[in-house]
């Protein structure tokens, strides 16, 4: 008879290899990644940017659920309090969750305890757009024209508390210049306003108006990075038109919700590192208007920390709560 000690012994070394199998075979059926903006923001435009070649490269269907409202809280709040089994994921904002989940009361959930960041995606500019109807034709023209018309300009964003909402309130502050906000469930709302000439200014994603641009429906006054990007070399930036040091952009992020497995981090890391060096795919990405993201789990999780700590200080010096 064999003891009971060599064949507990034996099972369990015999469960080791089922038990790596079933690490190594995620994801094992279809993935939702959602997205906690209305569909034509940056958000919704990276997504399906990547999702294509991420579905190869993961072996299974990738679904994008598009959850918009609360300034992407909603679809935040729903990956933290989802299953860390990797089949519910989130691609989600440095708004939705770095910057405006502490603004409400009480918080959805805690942005470091809460959600597991994975990689980034990409990141993008902001750029400020006027429509085509607007007086102004350069950047100082139009702070001349609202600092002429005080309080009575409006500017979009996709809620409060965003990257939109926030460039605006750090220009206005530095300006010394009063605006009405007037935030949407997302960018691809915010379009159709300012095409129909009912919003003043947006200091939106670059790769929500790009298109717009080339058209000529809206005109680009300045981008919000330190240097001109590439896509607009002759756009001036905030900072060379009189305010120096204004930098503004907004990164995009796969976040898992806590109690990720390592596995799964690492296969999403790895997935997405891969499609992003793919030159086609790369090129599709840069031509979108975003810079292409990568790197490892641990510089996600730092970026989180870093512009968590960076906007709560802006939030508070502008009194911003989410209501």
């Amino acid at each position: 008879m064999i003891p009971r000690r060599t064949l507990v012994a034996a099972a369990g070394t015999a469960a080791l290899p089922r038990q790596a199998r079933a690490q190594g075979a995620y994801p094992a059926r279809p993935v939702t990644l959602l997205v906690g903006f209305a569909p034509g923001g940056g958000t919704d435009i990276i997504s399906r940017l990547l999702q294509p070649q991420l579905q190869d490269e993961l072996g299974q269907p990738i679904a994008i659920e598009n959850r918009a409202g609360g300034s992407g809280t909603i679809a935040a709040a729903a990956n933290a309090r989802g299953r860390p089994d990797g089949y519910q994921m989130l691609m989600t904002t440095v708004s939705a969750s770095a910057v405006v989940p502490p603004t409400i009361t009480p918080p959805p959930f805690d942005i470091i305890r809460d959600q597991t960041a994975v990689v980034l995606a990409g990141t993008v500019p902001l750029v400020a757009v006027v429509p085509p109807s607007s007086p102004a034709q350069d950047f100082r023209q139009w702070l001349d024209y609202a600092k002429a018309h005080p309080g009575k300009l409006n500017y979009s964003s996709s809620g409060v508390a965003t990257q939109q909402h926030l460039a605006a309130e750090a220009l206005s502050a530095e300006a010394g210049i009063a605006m009405q906000h007037i935030p949407f469930r997302g960018t691809g709302q915010a379009v159709n306003e300012i095409l129909a000439g009912r919003i003043d200014i947006a200091f939106d994603t670059l790769p929500t108006y790009l298109p717009h641009i080339r058209a000529g429906r809206v005109r680009a006054l300045a981008t919000t990075l330190p240097d001109r990007v590439e896509w607009l070399p002759d756009v001036p930036t905030v900072a060379e038109s009189g305010f120096p040091g204004f930098d503004q952009s907004v990164w995009y992020m796969v976040m898992g919700p806590p109690g990720l497995p390592e596995p799964v981090i690492g296969r999403w890391v790895d997935a997405v590192n891969k499609v992003l060096r793919d030159p086609g795919l790369r090129q599709r990405v840069v031509d979108a208007g975003f810079i292409p993201g990568g790197g490892s789990a641990a510089d996600a999780a730092n970026l989180l920390r870093r512009d968590a700590d960076r906007y709560a200080a802006l939030i508070r010096r502008a009194n911003i709560r989410f209501d």
